[in-house]
């Protein structure tokens, strides 16, 4: 079925504008990233709920110049208001300190230091979250910025960026929030943007070893049970052992009485 983006984006903006009322809540703290998913998060918020609601925040931490023109030329076009919170130094003095009291080398440290630049971004959001609300008497939610195909194959840092207290466009694949980010006049740059962490210096689709087209076709075969032959059977079994080896992120083993 194709794809309604009128539709659609006027269903989401609705559900924000719904959810806010039934909660009597205010506003919405967004990470910046300088790329689609959060731009397009922050479009959908700035209809929803009117720019002077939206504060986004730029988090860099060793991060790109060009990733922080991006955030401040979105937060200009669509009139949110932006703040700068470099998390660099903080993110130091903690390798720094782990370093030091573990007989550890760098390339044991990989994965770590790539997941806790995440995780200190959360820390920040929901800090800011907390001290918008009590300044504008008024509840002020952390909203989620990741994709289908991103949730799928598992491709977040549990803990991180998949912490947040409203989602809208968890179940959309990305050539449907690049749709979106077009049909609101998101820059073009910015949101056809070759989609990467900004942490590891790779595309997503470069750290996965499969497309994000492919992850959609995949994910909804196994939604609607009908076998999709355009994806070679390598891919196919990559990106549904990636979907098992991180199920641990969507489900905590919990001990029932």
């Amino acid at each position: 079925m194709k794809f309604n983006v009128i539709e659609v984006t006027q269903k989401i903006i609705d559900f924000i504008r719904d959810y806010y009322a039934k909660y009597n809540l205010k506003g919405a703290v967004i990470g910046i990233s300088g790329g689609k998913d959060s731009a397009v998060v922050a479009a959908l918020f700035t209809k929803a709920l009117g720019s002077e609601n939206v504060v986004g925040l730029w988090l860099p931490c060793h991060s790109r110049d060009e990733d922080k023109k991006d955030a401040y030329l979105l937060s200009q076009e669509l009139g949110f208001k932006l703040h700068e919170f470099d998390l660099t130094k903080l993110y130091d003095s903690y390798v720094e300190q782990i370093k030091a009291q573990n007989d550890v080398k760098d390339e044991d440290l990989i994965d770590a230091n790539i997941n806790i630049k995440p995780r200190l971004r959360m820390t920040t959001l929901y800090y800011y979250a907390s001290m918008l609300s009590k300044i504008n008497q008024g509840g002020y939610l952390v909203c989620g910025t990741s994709n289908n195909a991103e949730t799928f194959v598992g491709y977040f840092t549990k803990g991180g960026d998949n912490v947040c207290d409203i989602q809208v466009i968890k179940e959309l694949f990305v050539d449907e929030i690049i749709e979106i980010g077009d049909y609101l006049q998101i820059p073009y740059h910015i949101c056809h943007k070759t989609p990467d962490d900004g942490l590891s210096g790779l595309s997503d689709e470069e750290k996965l070893g499969f497309s994000y087209a492919d992850v959609k076709k995949v994910a909804l075969e196994i939604e609607n049970g009908i076998i999709d032959n355009t994806v070679n059977k390598e891919t196919k079994e990559k990106i549904l052992a990636k979907h098992r080896d991180n199920f641990h992120k969507y489900h905590i083993p919990t001990y029932r009485r």
